[in-house]
């Protein structure tokens, strides 16, 4: 589906929820796309994109950042405490922030580096043990220890049970997020982004509707 079709039925989905024009952020999701589909994405002006692995987007993005001016690279995949300090230096935004031990790592090395990229906290809503994510009765404790930390908590994000309605896990984190003082919700993804955006997604996350099937 071509990029501008993705972003109308975005403009449309805001429209009919009522939110300002532009209140939805784009993110389109690369990881194990050929770097000419990311080239074209990049060529029709897109700037935001997300990736699960640091070792992929350490190989890919350096390079197109030479290239093109502006990008805006989040973090969507889990992320080990061995991998932070790339992270931190490779992506604007990590959206997978989950436990303790990871939040006082990037604490650490935010100090270290004198900067740390936005931050979102992963909520497993359908309380998948499989899955990563704080658990929701968990949550607004793990807000305020990332706070206690000075970490900038920007948000929520979950990524809701393949079998399950998806719009009653987006209501859930909107429902987390309100009660903790949280705008940012990064929620929904290609098939479920207009109803995430009419239950208050501020970052979708789009891949496989922009770049065709991923290539393994």
């Amino acid at each position: 589906m071509p990029l501008a079709e993705i972003k109308s039925r975005i403009a449309k989905a805001e429209a009919k929820a009522g939110r300002e024009p532009g209140s939805v952020q784009l993110i389109a999701v690369s990881k194990v796309q050929p770097n000419e589909r990311v080239q074209a994405v990049l060529e029709e002006g897109h700037r935001c994109f997300g990736e699960n692995k640091v070792q992929e987007a350490a190989g890919k993005w350096p390079d197109f950042a030479e290239q093109f001016d502006g990008i805006d690279l989040h973090l969507i995949g889990p992320l080990q405490t061995n991998k932070v300090r790339q992270a931190m230096e490779l992506f604007d935004s990590i959206h997978s922030v989950d436990r303790p031990k990871l939040a006082n790592t990037i604490a650490r090395l935010a100090q270290e580096l004198g900067k740390c990229p936005d931050l979102f906290i992963q909520v497993n809503t359908g309380e998948e043990e499989q899955k990563a994510g704080v658990m929701p009765a968990d949550a607004d404790a793990f807000v305020a220890e990332c706070r206690k930390l000075d970490l900038p908590v920007k948000g929520l994000m979950c990524i809701p049970p393949v079998d399950e309605e998806p719009s009653l896990h987006f209501a859930l984190l909107a429902k987390i997020a309100e009660r903790n003082g949280l705008q940012g919700l990064s929620m929904g993804m290609s098939g479920d982004f207009e109803q995430a955006i009419a239950l208050g997604a501020t970052h979708v996350r789009v891949g496989s509707a922009i770049f065709g099937d991923r290539t393994y």
